[in-house]
């Protein structure tokens, strides 16, 4: 606690010293003096700072009525770590943070987006920043990329042991295509880089395609898509038809000639790994339909899809163990997973978790492998109801079934489950 207290000292002392520093410049504007430049450099580093310590994945640092808000995202939900900073602080942080990624400091009518690397106790943190004008001034969102974390193998992704050993299955297998699926910051790249990962081996060329690169894997050629020069994934997925690969990853399918092209390097022996933005696996198949690929190209190709969300995972230190009721809300949502006596576990919240009940994050997912009765069924005109109820009938978990059981086995909260999966609890 006094450690803690401490912190809140130094971090007010930067503030009131940036204040300090502040003389007017043209028009209205407060300009960023000599003498104001040290501690803002000091203040916006030890944001960054503490925002990696916390875990966080994004940085808002928000103009407001009368003061500037600075929120983190950890583990997919947004904090506010700080009480709200003077307003005349606004565009001298927005500033600083512009002289760090290149943007014109000038220009503040116009969206703007840079990057540059943070140095975290020597380890390299690259840092996406993208600034826009609002009402009260400019907003700015930093991403926190790479560097302090650590990149993954499959069997630390706590899959259920049915779920990966069928995905590690595909991995392994000598050519095909598997799609992974789900909403932005659903924790796709993360798998397939683990997937990577597993396949990484001397003996295989193994190549990717990404916008932005999010890890450096060694052995592995990997490529970023620049819009200004016209490297389009399509375009550098043509290129990479001519590289001699084994394995190819897909930052992701934006695109009707992206999908062909990927679909038919699955066709001629290669490994595809790629992500689409859908809600679960069944639609996965439809997007690809409705995008132009050719019914019998898509299912020679497709090894299998999985479909995955992030959910918070309950604090070890504090999670309260509870049985749930027959006719209770907890009772209804796990559904046939319920039985008499069944415990589950809901978030109390400690100094460890911030009080929030929850440390970290976990991937639930469903994973759909393309049989012959699954094929057979939409080519003859199957719709995604009908498509989804023959994947359960062949024994696909779907994301609520592998979420609420995880939830049982005290990793998460079923009101989590209830609100990541459906959007409400």
């Amino acid at each position: 606690m006094r450690k803690v207290q401490m912190e809140k000292t130094q971090f007010q002392t930067l503030v009131s010293q940036s204040l300090m520093g502040l003389s007017p410049g043209r028009g209205t504007s407060p300009a960023l003096s000599a003498t104001a430049a040290a501690p803002m450099i000091r203040l916006v580093d030890r944001i960054i700072h503490d925002a990696i310590d916390q875990r966080s994945s994004d940085i808002h640092v928000e103009p407001v009525p009368g003061a500037l808000r600075i929120r983190f995202r950890v583990d997919g939900t947004l904090r506010e770590p700080y009480p709200p900073l003077p307003a005349q602080l606004k565009e001298t942080m927005v500033s600083r943070i512009k002289v760090m990624a290149r943007l014109n400091t000038a220009e503040h009518r116009l969206p703007q987006d840079g990057r540059f690397t943070y140095d975290y106790g020597g380890v390299p943190v690259d840092v996406r920043v993208a600034s826009m004008p609002v009402v009260d001034g400019e907003k700015v969102v930093l991403r926190l990329l790479s560097g302090a974390r650590r990149l993954l193998h499959l069997s630390e992704m706590e899959c259920s042991p049915e779920n990966e050993s069928l995905f590690r299955r595909w991995c392994h297998a000598p050519y095909g295509l598997i799609l992974n699926v789900g909403p932005v910051n659903s924790g796709k790249t993360t798998t397939l880089y683990a997937a990577l990962n597993e396949l990484n081996v001397p003996e295989k060329n193994i190549v990717s395609i990404e916008d932005p690169v999010e890890y450096y894997l060694e052995g592995v050629n990997q490529m970023q898509v620049n819009p200004q020069i016209s490297l389009s994934f399509a375009a550098g997925l043509r290129a990479i038809l001519r590289q001699d690969f084994d394995v190819c990853m897909v930052g992701e399918i934006r695109d009707e000639e992206t999908a062909d092209i990927a679909v038919k390097a699955a066709l001629t022996g290669r490994l595809m790994l790629t992500t689409l933005h859908t809600a679960n696996a069944v639609d996965a198949i439809f997007r690809l339909l409705d995008m132009g690929v050719k019914p019998y190209f898509l299912f020679a190709a497709l090894l299998g899809i999985v479909a995955q969300r992030l959910v918070r995972r309950l604090c070890p230190k504090c999670r309260r163990a509870f049985t749930v009721t027959a006719g209770s809300t907890e009772a209804a949502s796990l559904g046939p997973l319920f039985a008499e006596g069944v415990t589950a576990y809901r978030p109390g919240g400690c100094e460890e978790c911030g009080g929030t009940g929850y440390s970290g994050r976990m991937a639930i997912q469903e994973l759909l492998p393309v049989t012959e009765e699954l094929q057979r069924a939409v080519l003859a005109g199957a719709n995604r109801r009908e498509t989804s109820e023959l994947a359960r009938r062949a024994g696909m978990t779907t994301l609520a079934e592998d979420g609420f059981r995880k939830a049982m086995a005290g990793e998460t909260s079923i009101d989590e489950v209830r609100r990541v999966v459906y959007g409400s609890i």
